[in-house]
């Protein structure tokens, strides 16, 4: 017995230490290592690492995340752009210790880089965009948003050496005027997504150059850029007629007029940001409702002068039924249960925020609740929260407390865990955990 005990034990170890050797031969083998992902990693990330693991992956190496590894900077780089040359992949998302020097690198040694993610990494000037132009033809996609040392001589090398730019993310690029979006209009046709939100310089005279040069686009985000009016929703819905995305949140000169002409031009729209877009009214409502079959997300928050008549229009509209998926209607005062009664034909409908609707109420909510439970929707998961009921239907005293402890108790049951933030202002008053969805997929925002 000892000694079949002794020879299972040796097995045992020789087939452990046969995995073991399998194992080393796949982790050291380059062909293995095409696409790596460190996010997860990323607080133990430091640059020796990076240069490891460009010396055992090589020329194998397609797609590389460093997004968010702090440690590592531009001597790692080089040395990875150097030992992994046919890399098309790279995101350097929050590497804040990356300069000029580390596109220079890539410039040099990685001519077949295709995508380039260089979000929040502040030290970036018109050097990287003129070294990427003039080493990475390829590049289609590039994102320098919060990169506010760019200016238009970056943007004019950049798009001059890089026709074929697919998606450009520019948000926070507070230094981009009129000039620098001439150059990518005139040098962009290929372009698909362009993300612009808080260029807060932009005018129409720069919008309306891009939209006539980029047939194509088909993402648009021009949030927090207050400068901009009618005349570029009307060349938009020109020349643009496959924009799917448009964002246009906080960008107050907009009207009902321009938001008709984009609708009667761009029936292919399915999300769209309209928050506090203070201007429009029901009739651009009508217009989506008309012409936008295909719209699934619509943000109308702080659309103060909205009513139930246009919710009317868009429950009753071609999207309505099968498409319509998230309909944000927070701070519409107008709104009352009379809107959530039309909303019952959105089969599709998955969230509806009505934080400070002052007029929606509980009886109303709950209608809709059983009324989407007795439909023919049955995947259909209904999220409401930050709701604030009016003062009447608060819970007062003691008993109010001891309501909104019982109420945040059964919502964690049902999978929802409210942050603190949310807890003060969800609670008192709080949403009756009646309404709250049997799911897990509940976020606070």
């Amino acid at each position: 017995d000892v000694l079949k005990r002794r020879r299972g034990g040796y097995q045992q170890e020789a087939a452990q230490g046969a995995a073991a050797q399998a194992w080393n031969i796949l982790a050291l083998d380059g062909s293995n290592w095409q696409q790596i992902d460190l996010f997860d990693f990323q607080r133990d990330i430091e640059g020796r690492v990076v240069e490891n693991i460009s010396k055992r992956s090589g020329g194998f190496l397609r797609k590389l995340s460093l997004r968010g590894c702090l440690g590592v900077g531009d001597s790692a780089l080089r040395t990875f752009a150097q030992n992994c040359r046919n890399i098309e992949v790279l995101s350097l998302n929050g590497c804040t210790k990356i300069t000029d020097a580390t596109c220079t690198s890539l410039s040099k040694f990685c001519p077949k880089l295709k995508h380039l993610d260089l979000a929040s990494c502040t030290s970036i000037t018109n050097l990287s965009l003129k070294a990427l132009s003039e080493g990475c033809p390829l590049l289609e996609q590039l994102n320098i948003s919060w990169c506010d040392q760019v200016s238009k001589d970056g943007i004019q090398a950049l798009v001059r050496g890089c026709p074929g730019l697919h998606g450009l993310f520019l948000k926070g690029c507070t230094q981009l005027e009129d000039e620098a979006l001439k150059h990518v209009g005139t040098h962009c046709p290929e372009l698909v997504t362009l993300n612009l939100q808080t260029c807060s310089q932009v005018t129409d005279e720069g919008l309306i150059t891009v939209c006539r040069g980029c047939h194509r686009l088909q993402s648009f985000c021009v949030s927090g850029c207050t400068n901009i009016t009618d005349a570029m929703l009307n060349a938009l819905g020109q020349n643009c007629p496959h924009l799917r995305i448009l964002e246009v949140a906080r960008c107050s000169q907009l009207t009902d007029v321009g938001f008709t002409a984009l609708a009667r031009n761009c029936h292919e729209l399915e999300k769209m940001d309209l928050e506090e877009c203070v201007q429009i009214t029901d009739s651009t409502l009508i217009q989506l409702s008309v012409h936008c079959p295909r719209l699934q997300v619509l943000s109308l928050s702080h659309c103060e002068l909205i009513t139930d008549d246009g919710i009317r229009h868009l429950g009753s509209g071609p999207c309505a039924h099968d498409r319509l998926e998230v309909l944000e209607l927070d701070n519409c005062p107008l709104v009352t249960d009379a809107s959530l009664e039309h909303l019952k034909s959105c089969h599709s409908l998955d969230r509806i925020e009505l934080y400070d609707c002052q007029q929606i109420t509980r009886a109303g909510i709950k209608r809709l609740r059983v009324g989407a439970a007795g439909s023919n929707a049955t995947h259909l998961h209904l999220f409401l929260y930050h709701v604030l009921f009016p003062k009447q239907e608060w819970h007062s005293g003691a008993g109010g407390s001891a309501a909104a402890s019982q109420c945040l108790s059964g919502a964690r049951e049902r999978g929802f865990d409210p942050c603190s933030a949310c807890v003060e202002f969800t609670c008192s008053p709080c949403v009756c955990v009646e309404f709250l969805p049997q799911s897990k997929d509940v976020r606070c925002r």
